[in-house]
């Protein structure tokens, strides 16, 4: 009883959700697409409504939205659909696919053989991305941590091995906790898709037809002929282990075969947090602190520099002018953490 409810329950939220999405659509002909995914959703909750009576049980006279589907439909209504696609898969709302830009040139598929091939190597980007942001992550907080304690010392020979063991303890302590959250969000994220994707295997043993009739309409509105996908979904649907594949991606927009790994999201935070902290700290290790103080200075702007010109590459600005706000940014959390340790320096002696 308690499967069949859940179930209930999921295929009347995904139906309001489609609703909210088709509203949020109005005049495009994504409209009559999550339209007819909304009746498709109240159908198969139809059946499991069926199984329940079978077994003596009686389904809720009508479905009642909780406190997160009233949330996201809330902002569905006022950001789109896009901007929240992640969100609306992992709450079972198919057919995001249809708001992850294609490559360039990419066509409707046509043959059993084509579909889902735009997903591969598509991570590539991503994984830059995420570097760099680890790189800044580990540049900013250091060079802002190491100028603090070098503001707080007199900055004599001696002084160096203090400022290089508080850059040490910096660099371990953000690499580590980065590393931990990582690995903590994308199992997290890895957990959350292998769920859906388990509903969609459980739904394809007990229910072939419907799902082969969805993904027919993801087809159809991709810009297929109504008959050619109902015949590319129909001949899907007959191998089970490429219909999950293909539902997955079309319906979930997710890549079965790239869910994440969990490790490798870990140690590759670990290393990119600890590539941008060792930067302003390396003039610490080979100079003493008088001399390292403005080379590391100099090294940390340029690469302040480089990294907003990098990101760049992802926002779409002109290169130098994110080179000079990232700098100004960095430049004003080193520049007030420095003047920060000088003056704790100054009272504290």
């Amino acid at each position: 009883m308690q499967h069949e409810l859940e179930s209930w329950r999921e295929e009347k939220r995904s139906a309001y959700l489609y609703r909210v999405v088709s509203d949020a659509e109005s005049g495009t002909p994504r409209q009559i697409l999550f339209l007819e995914l909304a009746r498709a959703a109240d159908e198969q909750a139809d059946l499991w409504a069926r199984e329940m009576r079978k077994s003596g049980h009686t389904p809720p006279a009508r479905y009642v939205p909780d406190l997160r589907t009233r949330l996201v439909a809330w902002l569905v209504k006022r950001l789109g659909p896009r901007p929240l696609r992640p969100v609306l898969a992992a709450m079972k709302v198919r057919g995001m696919s249809l708001y992850t830009k294609a490559p360039v040139g990419h066509a409707i598929p046509t043959d059993f053989s084509q579909v889902g091939r735009r997903h591969q190597g598509m991570g590539a980007g991503n994984n830059l991305r995420a570097a760099v942001f680890g790189v800044n992550d580990g540049l900013v907080s250091n060079a802002s941590l190491i100028l603090g304690v070098a503001g707080a010392v007199s900055q004599s020979p001696a002084d160096s091995g203090v400022i290089v063991l508080s850059g040490i303890a910096g660099l371990l302590a953000g690499a580590f906790s980065m590393a931990a959250g990582e690995y903590v969000s994308v199992r997290s994220q890895r957990e959350m898709y292998e769920y859906q994707i388990g509903l969609e295997r459980a739904e394809l043993e007990q229910y072939p037809e419907e799902e082969a009739a969805e993904l027919a309409l993801i087809f159809e509105h991709k810009g297929m002929g109504r008959e050619q996908a109902r015949a590319l979904a129909a001949k899907l649907i007959a191998d089970p282990d490429r219909a999950l594949d293909t539902l997955a991606r079309e319906e979930l927009g997710l890549d079965p075969d790239d869910l994440g790994s969990p490790l490798a999201a870990a140690v590759f935070s670990f290393l990119s947090f600890s590539a941008g902290a060792a930067l302003p700290l390396l003039p610490f290790v080979l100079f003493d602190a008088a001399r390292a103080l403005p080379v590391a200075v100099g090294l940390t702007a340029l690469a302040l520099f480089a990294v907003g010109a990098t990101l760049s590459l992802f926002t779409g600005r002109t290169a130098w002018l994110g080179g000079l706000r990232m700098l100004a940014i960095g430049g004003a959390a080193g520049g007030a953490t420095w003047l920060i340790g000088r003056a704790l320096g100054v009272t504290l002696a």
